[in-house]
């Protein structure tokens, strides 16, 4: 095995070529490095705003639910406990009164 592939180093004859090459590689590192930060920014941010979406929408269903709670039109669990009124109107219908003879008395 020769020298060169030990190290896995390709050395150029030439120094301007090496010159080249690392000054290459040292703005594709930049440039990597600012790319990276900047998805890691967008991304923050989109979790950033996703967050205040939910924060909003939680804030904005308990203030509802509160509301809901004080004005009596919840239901279930949701009411305070006591007594319930329910109105409404009724009428008795009779079998007789439409002709049905399962009622004859």
């Amino acid at each position: 095995m020769t020298e060169r592939f030990r190290y896995r180093q390709f050395p150029a004859g030439n120094p301007l070529a090496n010159i080249l090459v690392v000054a290459v590689g040292a703005i594709l590192i930049a440039i990597s490095f600012v790319l990276g930060i900047v998805a890691i920014v967008a991304l923050a941010a989109t979790l950033a705003v996703m967050a205040a979406i939910i924060g909003v929408r939680v804030w904005w269903l308990n203030r509802h639910m509160r509301g809901s709670r004080q004005h009596g039109a919840g239901t279930g669990a949701g009411k305070a406990s006591g007594p319930t009124v329910i109105e409404g109107e009724f009428r008795v219908v009779d079998n007789r009164d439409r002709g049905e003879p399962g009622n004859r008395t």
